[in-house]
Formats: structure tokens, sequence, C-alpha cells
């Protein structure tokens, strides 16, 4: 009797480990990990975007607000030709200022699609810039070690189809929960663009992306940048900052 309870009890302890080790490794809740790590009401950066072309590389420096997920700010403080180039995006609309021509742009529709200041990052990707796990449904594919940081493997399924990107598969580390490389799939499966975080930082209990790579691979080239210089989360930011008014001051 007391060896058939023991052995009863072995099935219900491995049978609820099995259970507890699926539930973590569910990808939509790794997936809302990485959102709340990522996520902050308020943030303010300074960033320099190398983009590394075919023949020369050419570096810009970018002050930039974000609020929340619907509202950001930029604007470009070097070099000279570049400097007081502003860009607005509230909810689904974008607005570029562009100071030699002392003109207001809204960009929409296949201007979206457009390289960003000749970047390998599009106005389109510098839109989707929701919570992901608002727009896609995670499922957990396999483990792999990358870059020496144990790693989930996701992949990552749109929910509707007016997204820039069918599908993404993403190396998530198991300690930082932070999507260390992304790949970016169209609707035939083609691969279009990728993404690898080269240097993380700490900040309070968060990490946070320091230096990452974005490459679109239909291009020519090494990819483009980018490296923070400076992040504050959870500031108070103005209310005029996220105004069109903004863009010529």
């Amino acid at each position: 009797m007391k060896k058939i309870i023991f052995i009863s009890l072995l099935i219900i302890t491995h049978t609820f480990n099995l259970n507890l080790h699926a539930e973590y490794l569910d990808g939509n809740k790794i997936l809302k990990q990485i959102d709340e790590n990522m996520y902050s009401k308020t943030m303010v950066t300074t960033s320099r975007m190398i983009v590394h072309g075919k023949r020369r590389s050419r570096t810009m420096r970018v002050r930039s607000w974000t609020q929340g997920d619907t509202r950001s700010f930029s604007e470009y403080l070097s070099p000279p030709k570049d400097a007081g180039t502003k860009m607005l995006k509230i909810d689904d609309k974008l607005w570029i200022y562009n100071p030699q021509a002392d003109r207001i742009i809204q960009i929409s529709g296949h201007m979206l699609r457009q390289s960003m200041m000749g970047s390998d990052i599009s106005y389109e990707d510098m839109m989707e810039d929701n919570e992901t796990s608002e727009i896609y449904k995670a499922h957990t594919i396999g483990e792999e070690v990358f870059n020496e940081s144990d790693c989930w493997v996701l992949k990552l399924t749109a929910k509707t189809d007016d997204v820039a990107y069918h599908t993404k598969n993403i190396w998530v580390d198991k300690e930082k929960i932070i999507p260390l490389k992304e790949e970016r799939y169209g609707k035939s499966g083609k691969l279009l663009k990728t993404t690898e975080i080269t240097e993380i930082m700490k900040i309070d209990k968060r990490w946070y992306p320091k230096k990452f790579v974005f490459k679109d691979v239909l291009k020519k080239g090494k990819g483009t940048e980018f490296i923070i210089e400076s992040i504050e989360f959870d500031v108070k930011i103005p209310e005029i900052r996220f105004s069109k008014a903004a863009l010529r001051k």
C-alpha cells in the first residue's frame, strides 16, 4: 500500500512539474513579460544612428521623447545637414518637418515603406511600436544559445493582416527577458529584415538594449546601428512636445 501511495505521489509530482514547465514556456506569457520589461509611461533618449552603406557610413544623433506606445517626437541634432529635422507620431499618423524647406509633410500610404533618413528602418517600422503581445500571438518553438545566452525561440504570427510583417522569429534571453535577435518575414514567408542586440544595459531593475543592428536584407550594406547614449524612464514631458506646433520650434 505504501509503495502504491509513493508511486502515485511521484506521478502527481511529475505531472505538476510538467504542467508548471509548460506554463512557464508559454510563448504568449513570455511575450507579455517582454512588453512589461520594455514598456514605460514616458521615455527620453539620446542616441546615435549609424547607417553602414555600401561605400561609406554616416552618423546621426537623435533626441527622442516617447509617451506610451501612441506618441513620440524626435529631433535630429547632427550632422549639420540633418540637424533640425523633426518627426512627430500620434497614434497612426506621422509628420516630418524639413528645416531646409520649412515644410511639414505627413507620411502616409506607400510613403511609409520608404527608408527613414537613408537607414535600414522604414517609416512603417517606426510606426509599429505598440506592445508586441497586442499585435502577435506567440508559440515557443525551441531553445537555443545565442551570443552565449540561453534563449527561448518564439514564432510570432500576426493577429490581423494590416501589419508590416506577417510572422517573426525572436530569440529571448531567458534570464533578462529581452529579445536578442529577431527575424521579420513578409506574407510570402520571405525574410525581409533582421535585428540583433549586441550590447545591453541594466537600468534600475530592467534590462534594455544599448546597442543593436537593424538590417534590411534586401538592401546592400552592413545595416543600421543604433547606440543609446542616455535614457530616462517615467519622466514628465510637457504636452506641447507632442503637437505639430513643436515641429517648427
